[in-house]
């Protein structure tokens, strides 16, 4: 399905009566609605960071609902898309963090290629109609994949923004893990406590101090 070791982290899932009968629920949205991403790439995080080369983890909440938009990476999308405000944010403090000047475009792939699983809590959204599959049953697959991420024994950075992204740190106790916290990025929260936050440097401090490659977050 998703042709790494996803496959078989995730068989249990993946092969429950429960999961197919809520799949059939999920192709039937998509054969009469307009879905969104489109169906291909509703597992991209998955497939662009396989479960060995897991770093950190980026948690968002669903998908983006406009044309074009979304490509199944959470905060991510598509080239030639207009930068949305939350991830223009995310780039303001990634610069003063950083130094590193905000890009033009909004894909995050080179950031899922090294290891960082920019992980969506829900897979799906309905065309114009935010949080539309929330409580369809995706969270039990996101939150699966979060506790086979914990028992990991590679230390693993979490970051996670805003209230929806923090009730998922339930699931995140080996003490070998980071977990980074801070408001959303989004414009009606970011000044409360995301700019400032720092969550790139002390990713990189973390994994350098564990022996691990720190990540290139600069995107050109």
């Amino acid at each position: 399905m998703l042709h790494n070791d996803w496959d078989e982290v995730l068989k249990i899932v993946f092969e429950s009566p429960g999961f197919k009968k809520f799949y059939n629920i999920v192709e039937n949205e998509y054969a009469t609605k307009t879905i969104f991403p489109p169906k291909d790439y509703i597992f991209n995080a998955l497939k662009l960071t396989p479960y060995k080369d897991v770093k950190v983890v980026i948690v968002g909440q669903d998908p983006y609902h406009g044309v074009g938009e979304a490509h199944g990476l959470s905060f991510s999308v598509q080239k030639g898309i207009k930068v949305p405000p939350s991830l223009k944010n995310i780039y303001k403090e990634l610069e003063s963090d950083l130094g590193i000047t905000p890009p033009h475009e909004g894909d995050l792939t080179k950031w899922a290629k090294q290891g960082v699983l920019l992980l969506n809590a829900v897979l799906t959204v309905e065309k114009d109609k935010p949080a539309s599959h929330r409580n369809l049953g995706w969270e039990r697959l996101t939150d699966y994949i979060i506790k086979v991420l914990n028992v990991k024994e590679e230390p693993v950075v979490f970051i996670l923004w805003g209230n929806f992204a923090k009730e998922k740190k339930v699931f995140i106790t080996n003490p070998k893990h980071l977990v980074i916290t801070s408001p959303h990025p989004s414009p009606f929260s970011a000044a409360n406590g995301f700019f400032g936050s720092k969550p790139f440097s002390k990713t990189n401090t973390f994994l350098k101090n564990h022996h691990l490659e720190p990540i290139n977050w600069d995107l050109k």
